[in-house]
């Protein structure tokens, strides 16, 4: 099952791209989670290229690498990628607000699709908040 989430982001999109695509920016804002965060990221931002976002429990009690390859990417535009058995779409859309940030991915079985969805929205509220403050 696909789920679709998005926000609309008052910056720039070169900002906007820039803050989603760079790992100095996504240890920022990458988490789900208040108790939760990304101390390190790698970006090798082509098709074929690898990235990876550790996320680990402040506490240090658990983490994980959220990692996967891209198979798709048009600058300030379009990320697709692959990670495990799953894929997700990135859009950047340019507005009158904003620019509109599309995520489109593909659900797990392990965690209803409520909670899924609203680890990644949460994840992507962040990101908007990150990147407008950081905005020039």
């Amino acid at each position: 099952m696909k789920i679709h989430l998005e926000t609309t982001v008052a910056a720039p999109i070169a900002r906007v791209w820039e803050a989603y695509t760079t790992p100095a920016d996504i240890v920022h804002w990458n988490s789900g989670h208040p108790d939760w965060h990304t101390p390190s990221a790698s970006v090798d931002l082509r098709v074929g290229g690898a990235f990876t976002s550790r996320m680990e429990a402040k506490d240090g009690s658990m983490g994980f690498d959220f990692a996967g390859t891209y198979t798709k990417v048009e600058k300030n535009s379009l990320i697709e990628y692959a990670f495990g058995d799953r894929a997700a779409t990135v859009s950047f859309s340019e507005g009158p607000n904003g620019v509109t940030v599309g995520v489109d991915f593909d659900g797990e079985e392990e965690n209803p699709v409520e909670m899924q969805r609203v680890g990644w929205q949460t994840i992507l509220d962040n990101f908007k908040n990150h990147a407008e403050k950081t905005a020039k």
